[in-house]
């Protein structure tokens, strides 16, 4: 089984992809970190050279490539089921979990890492609780096209792992 865990920025998908995999004994695949592999560069650098929708043309080509375990956990670009037919992808490929966080909790955790975030790094605290607000309700629909939604707020490994067990066997 593939679990592919998608939300916006900072609620966790990593951390939470990383202590999972561990838990489940899954492969982890941090698509960000595979990308930054497969390109020679870092996002923030090749979405700044090259733009947003080169960028996401990459990230789309890689997510539906990647030589993937058969179990494994993915953790996702929060930008990854709002382009292309990637949502459909991914649930025709494995179990979607959107990590869901209000924006206020989102901004306090994104604060001190603006400057690897592209979409982000010049905006201060109101702006970038705005910018939040905005983009989650223009990926609302994409997002809630997820099998499985989670709070991500205090959510561990083990909390999810049981609400996996709800929707498949894992």
């Amino acid at each position: 089984m593939k679990i592919f865990l998608i939300g916006f920025m900072g609620c966790g998908k990593t951390t939470i992809a990383k202590k999972l995999a561990t838990r489940l004994a899954y492969q982890l695949v941090d698509l960000d970190l595979e990308i930054e592999k497969a390109l020679g560069q870092s996002v923030a650098s090749y979405f700044a050279e090259h733009g947003e929708a080169a960028f996401r043309k990459q990230e789309s080509d890689l997510l539906k490539s990647f030589p993937y375990a058969a179990q494994a956990v993915i953790a996702t670009g929060g930008g990854v089921p709002c382009f292309f037919d990637n949502m459909e992808w991914m649930n025709a490929n494995g179990i979607s979990v959107y990590i869901e966080m209000p924006p206020v909790a989102l901004a306090k955790r994104l604060a001190g890492g603006k400057a690897k975030r592209p979409l982000i790094k010049d905006l201060d605290e109101a702006g970038l609780i705005s910018f939040i607000e905005q983009k989650l309700q223009e990926r609302a629909g994409f997002y809630e096209r997820a099998q499985l939604k989670v709070n991500g707020i205090n959510l561990t490994p083990e909390g999810l792992h049981t609400q996996l067990l709800t929707h498949v066997t894992v």
